[in-house]
């Protein structure tokens, strides 16, 4: 089953520095409906504003993964870590037992992230914060993981959570297929392009929420940017 969720569809709310368009349930935008995918509890495709972004505030037992699309965004935290993440690149925290984080673009041009939680496996622990470059060169024609809390995974940044962030950047034409098995959710949103995801067409910034699918084969109808969650 594939269940696509339309851009132009999707919850949202506009603060004037933060433009945020909400996949599932998140502050102000409730659907009983729309809750959260298995382990996926936030999917926020954000804009920021350029010198804004969201002061220091907790988080807790989340795992919590930032892929930027433009721009940059730059990260502080109360264990003393800060970094500048770019586009195409990643960031994790896991929130851990709690954590206190901050989030600016300090870039001249406005930043496009999407925002992405998973409920973590164990509760608790050590709060962390990593980020890493992923060369869309890397991932042309096939899905790399970006974060993961697999064995085997080890070029993506470790969650704690038995689930993947995937990327994969397609020319037109090309076709990727990835083994999600029937029992997991998947979640696939074209960061830019048109794809079809097992015959189901989907634009730039549209959510397909997937279950009962053993494999996925995704096919660009135009050079296309793809961003995948795999979650139990």
């Amino acid at each position: 089953m594939i269940d696509k969720r339309p851009f132009s569809a999707l919850g949202g709310a506009d603060h004037g520095w933060l433009k945020a368009r909400h996949h599932f349930s998140f502050a102000g935008y409730y659907d009983p409906d729309k809750m959260g995918w298995g382990a996926l509890r936030v999917w926020n495709d954000d804009e920021i504003a350029p010198n804004s972004g969201f002061p220091p505030h907790p988080h807790a037992d989340m795992e919590i993964i930032t892929y930027v699309r433009q721009g940059a965004i730059t990260h502080q935290d109360s264990l003393g870590n800060k970094g500048r993440t770019e586009a195409g690149d990643v960031q994790v925290m896991s929130a851990g037992s709690g954590i206190r984080h901050a989030e600016y673009n300090l870039e001249p041009e406005t930043t496009r992230i999407f925002q992405i939680w998973i409920e973590p496996t164990r509760l608790g622990g050590a709060p962390s914060w990593g980020a890493k470059p992923f060369p869309k060169g890397d991932r042309s024609g096939r899905f790399v993981a970006l974060a993961s809390g697999f064995d085997g995974d080890d070029e993506a940044l470790p969650i704690r959570t038995e689930a993947r962030v995937l990327g994969a950047t397609l020319k037109a034409g090309e076709t990727a297929t990835y083994p999600l098995g029937a029992n997991r959710h998947g979640y696939l949103v074209p960061a830019v392009g048109s794809v079809e995801v097992n015959g189901v067409r989907l634009h730039a910034r549209d959510g397909a929420a997937i279950t009962g699918e053993a494999e996925l084969t995704v096919t660009a109808l135009e050079d296309a940017e793809l961003v995948l969650v795999d979650a139990a």
